[in-house]
């Protein structure tokens, strides 16, 4: 009987061993240097977030936190090795609007954006503006639509592409002012912005972040965040002038693989929202033109699933499709 006994006993140690959030759990955690995939270029908007989480998440947890930029076909090839990666929260990802809302719509990808990860905590956002050239004679949103709607299809707008944020951004606007604007599909940010500084297009929807580079350039007519954005405490929003409810905003935030132990998710989440509480997040982050916006993992994952939904429907009513 004794021996039935350890046999027993034996038996449901060895499954409790053999369980992977069993191990993860009991082991110290980190056991070994962090890696955070960046999903493109260093020096972008997501690449400086991702230092910035990593700086941190290092001094926190006592181990050493090393970026990774994975970029490559907008986003999604760095995605699709964090949804592979063993779940043990040694490997993190930067998730944003396009690799986790918007590109899955318009393209195969090699991950389920609900599915396949762990969302830890939203860490940033950049409401899009609505810029104009000064030359064109608006000085606010309601001018811009009577202008539009004046004279249908000849005003025409800068995009980072066809089935960009910017793109189908401007496309919810358009169905929500009844604007008729002309689609101008760039080959990356920069070169649109430039344009509409220089005055060969009228109109920009893009992030705070990115008008940056152009200054006072342009004008910033209305912002697609919620509330007035920290950034652009004058500039109001959509919402304000009689679209209730409208929001376009770019947005970044962490992930693990799913099946990432709860417990190392919780620590994980209360360091990085400590990080982005620090007087450094609002200097390095804050000066960029982000606003920072933390949440808990389950926030986070019903925010993913929303903007999935918003932005599939946008790229349906536009016809979006990938250049």
């Amino acid at each position: 009987m004794i021996v039935h006994h350890i046999r027993i006993v034996a038996a449901f140690c060895a499954l409790l061993v053999a369980a992977p959030g069993f191990v993860a759990a009991q082991a110290t955690y980190p056991s070994k240097p962090l890696r955070i995939i960046v999903p493109f270029p260093p020096g972008a908007a997501t690449d400086l977030t991702g230092r910035f989480i990593a700086q941190k998440l290092g001094e926190a947890l006592g181990q050493q936190a090393i970026v990774d930029n994975r970029p490559g076909a907008n986003g999604t090839i760095g995605l699709e090795l964090t949804a592979k990666a063993p779940p043990d929260g040694h490997t993190l990802a930067i998730g944003q609007t396009g690799n986790l809302a918007i590109s899955p719509g318009l393209t195969k990808v090699g991950y389920d954006p609900v599915r396949d990860f762990a969302p830890v905590s939203l860490v940033i956002a950049s409401p899009h503006v609505l810029a104009a050239h000064p030359s064109l004679p608006v000085r606010s949103l309601k001018e811009l639509v009577a202008l539009a709607r004046a004279r249908p299809g000849q005003l025409n707008y800068a995009s980072t592409g066809s089935g960009s944020a910017g793109h189908l951004g401007m496309e919810l606007l358009k169905k929500a002012t009844g604007m008729d604007l002309f689609h101008v599909p760039y080959k990356g940010g920069t070169p649109g912005l430039m344009d509409l500084a220089a005055g060969h297009v009228a109109l920009m929807f893009t992030s705070v972040l990115s008008t940056s580079q152009v200054g006072n350039r342009v004008r910033r007519l209305a912002v697609g965040s919620l509330q007035r954005s920290p950034s652009l405490p004058d500039v109001p929003t959509i919402a304000e002038l009689g679209h209730s409810g409208f929001e376009v905003i770019s947005w970044w935030g962490v992930l693990a693989p799913a099946a990432t132990p709860k417990d190392i998710l919780a620590r994980l989440h209360g360091e990085i929202v400590k990080a982005m509480a620090s007087p450094d997040a609002q200097k390095r982050i804050g000066a960029l033109g982000a606003d920072i916006r933390t949440n808990t993992p389950a926030e986070f994952a019903a925010y993913i699933r929303s903007e999935q939904a918003k932005w599939g429907q946008a790229i349906k009513d536009s016809g979006a499709r990938v250049d």
